[in-house]
């Protein structure tokens, strides 16, 4: 491979939208992407829900918050340009119980403190936009969240790198580094600058560059079930009130881009950090230090890890998946919801010395690499403007 200006490691949509953001600013400079699958997007990018965030669940001062309003807008036209279909079928969150009406109030205060449409409706209504939904008294509608087709937002953006002059060169997987030369599974890269967007990896390319000394990824996977019933059974997605001390969202309906349900997802703790199935990409060393940091997080951790270890792991059974689910809509049938759809694992950063999940982005660098550590969900919906914050620093670095 020809020396690089800038070396981005990693071919997610994060990575994808860094190396064409790089191009765009320096249209002189060479920019290289290396992915050691031999597609882009075949991890978290390709395998999460599809859906368009509108940007409530976040408090004001976070990242999150910043750019996934923005995020949406331009991910809608992304899709519009590219001719992607897009579900415009929104979002509500309801009420359990009377005990969630607190935390729903608190969605609608961070929406409107971030600048996100929100409808603050009644049961009644609710029942309107979806008639089978369940809520206590009230609910929220989101008419800016949709759905779209992940795999094909990514072969897009792959496509568009590529044109744009971006060399993506698939099926090579970093080793390490040396000064400024990267090596690589199918030789060594000489790169001026390096971002590092490894995703489950991240952490493991930062150390190697003195980076991430109190990070490391850990990884948990993502499983849903998907509906036998007819595409239109549901008109709209539904989620519960989420717990706001963790960043995962709880087991919900998503309706994808062609109209068909899912329950799910799942946050299971994984043992290897592509623990997808059975024991394919086993690796032993992974196995070891994983284990060992989960089980001081069960014994120490700064929020109640033994029960959401506890309870992820039962949502292994569909009887479970689907209980959880028929408390937010009716007519949910254990028949109907017999089929797994493709895993997901989530990398998801850890502070080792806190012991307590970082819920916002994470990005650590100098004048010599730049290393994206947290780029959890919404991180899909926020991968254009996140790109040029990430350029920004880039730039910070080396002036």
């Amino acid at each position: 491979m020809k020396p690089a200006n800038f070396l981005v490691i990693g071919g997610g949509v994060i990575g994808l939208s860094i190396a064409r953001e790089l191009k765009r600013r320096f249209s002189d400079a060479s920019v290289t992407l290396i992915e050691k699958e031999p597609a882009c997007g075949l991890h978290a990018s390709g395998r999460n829900s599809g859906v368009i965030h509108a940007g409530f669940y976040y408090t004001a001062d976070s990242l999150k918050a910043r750019f996934t309003r923005e995020g949406n807008q331009r991910l809608h036209t992304y899709c519009e340009e590219k001719k992607i279909p897009v579900n415009r079928c929104g979002k509500l969150v309801v009420a359990r119980n009377a005990s969630d009406l607190y935390q729903l109030d608190e969605l609608l205060q961070r929406g409107k403190a971030n600048g996100v449409p929100l409808g603050s409706i009644t049961a009644a209504e609710a029942r309107k936009i979806e008639p089978r939904a369940r809520t206590f008294e009230r609910a929220i509608f989101s008419a800016t969240t949709a759905t779209t087709d992940p795999g094909q937002v990514l072969a897009a953006m792959q496509s568009d790198a590529k044109t744009e002059g971006v060399k993506v060169h698939t099926g090579v997987g970093y080793l390490g580094h040396s000064g400024t030369e990267v090596k690589t599974t199918k030789g060594t890269q000489s790169a001026g600058y390096v971002v590092n967007a490894a995703g489950l990896y991240a952490d493991k390319v930062a150390l190697d560059f003195g980076f991430s000394e109190k990070y490391r990824i850990a990884p948990f996977k993502g499983l849903y079930l998907y509906s036998d019933e007819p595409a239109g059974s549901l008109r709209t997605n539904i989620y519960p009130v989420p717990d706001l001390r963790n960043p995962f969202l709880g087991v919900h309906f998503t309706v994808a881009a062609d109209g068909r349900s899912k329950i799910g997802p799942t946050a299971i703790p994984a043992l290897w950090r592509e623990q997808y199935a059975g024991f394919s990409n086993f690796s032993f060393a992974e196995f070891c230090e994983i284990a060992w940091r989960d089980l001081g997080l069960l014994a120490f951790a700064g929020f109640d890890f033994r029960r959401l270890a506890m309870e992820e792991l039962r949502k292994h059974s569909k009887a479970r998946l689907v209980a959880l689910a028929s408390e937010l809509a009716t007519g949910v049938r254990l028949e109907h919801y017999q089929r797994w759809g493709r895993p997901g694992i989530r990398a998801q950063l850890v502070n080792i010395h806190t012991r307590k999940l970082e819920m916002d982005f994470v990005i650590e660098g100098d004048d010599k690499s730049l290393h994206v550590l947290n780029a959890v969900s919404p991180a899909w919906t926020c991968s254009l403007p996140f790109a040029e914050y990430v350029c920004d620093k880039l730039a910070g670095f080396l002036q």
